[in-house]
């Protein structure tokens, strides 16, 4: 697996972007996407550059060796020694680099939730490019409760930060979205002949996190992504609390933890557009 990223240039001059796969080792959508698009792609605007965000986890097939890379791209006063030191905290200095010289990032998942569907997760200044995606859900509002990714990053600098989630990490339509997004995203971005049609897609705003309290926190039962959820019902139990939602809501990217200050849940609600 290459450390290295690869630059893709147009017959014409045009914008530069950046297309970007396992940030998470584990989520191989993407990383096969790459691996089947380049080799028989001319671009006819601009450069691009393809590559992967965490190459030695992919190599392991794990989501990061010592550090969600994924969190990363915040301002080094907001990340630990303990995060600083790591593996992930050199690699994402490695990656700014590529980021810095981009006006526009994609960077492909997968979700671990077995009946999670795709979507795309930015904010309203990316509305221009992911109504092309093939996706019909967009999320906003991460940056605020999940700081330190790529897209964040990007966004940080008043640029187009993009995270396609492609589906469940083991469903093979995840691939297919996967490869259809870069293509999708490459045409909305002018290095490609544009002739695709809007998506029509609805929209969802994250207002909440919830972090654990305490060492345990259990499920109260399995949640798909998006799931609609009803005020007061219990979500989990963090020690011996019961976790309620406080009105109605979509849940997103719920997960057991067994460490203190963990991302165990979001909490969204619909919109009519970007907020």
């Amino acid at each position: 697996m290459s450390e290295e990223f690869k630059q893709i240039t147009g017959e014409k001059e045009g914008p530069t972007s950046i297309i970007m796969a396992g940030v998470h080792g584990d989520e191989k959508c993407g990383i096969t996407a790459v691996e089947e698009v380049l080799p028989n792609l001319k671009l006819e605007r601009g450069r691009v550059f393809f590559g992967y965000g965490n190459p030695l986890a992919i190599s392991q097939s794990k989501r990061f060796i010592e550090a969600n890379l994924n969190r990363m791209f915040k301002k080094d006063t907001l990340l630990s020694e303990e995060d600083k030191g790591s593996y992930e905290f050199g690699r994402a200095q490695y990656l700014k680099k590529y980021l810095n010289q981009s006006d526009a990032l994609l960077d492909i998942h997968a979700s671990r939730t077995p009946e999670s569907r795709p979507f795309v997760i930015c904010e309203g200044r990316a509305k221009g490019i992911a109504e092309y995606l093939p996706v019909n859900l967009v999320v906003s509002g991460f940056d605020e409760f999940e700081p330190g990714g790529t897209d964040y990053y990007m966004n940080s600098q008043g640029k187009v930060g993009i995270c396609l989630e492609c589906g469940f990490i083991d469903d093979p339509n995840s691939l297919e979205v996967a490869k259809k997004g870069i293509v999708a995203f490459l045409k909305a971005r002018g290095h490609l002949e544009n002739g695709s049609k809007e998506q029509k897609q609805t929209y969802v705003r994250v207002y909440s996190l919830y972090m654990t309290k305490t060492d345990i926190f259990t499920l109260s039962k399995d949640f798909n992504d998006f799931e609609e959820i009803k005020a007061d019902q219990v979500i989990g139990m963090d020690g011996g609390k019961k976790i309620r939602a406080q009105k109605d809501s979509l849940i997103i990217f719920a997960r057991n933890c067994t460490k203190k200050g963990s991302e165990a849940f979001l909490l969204g609600e619909k919109k009519d557009g970007f907020a």
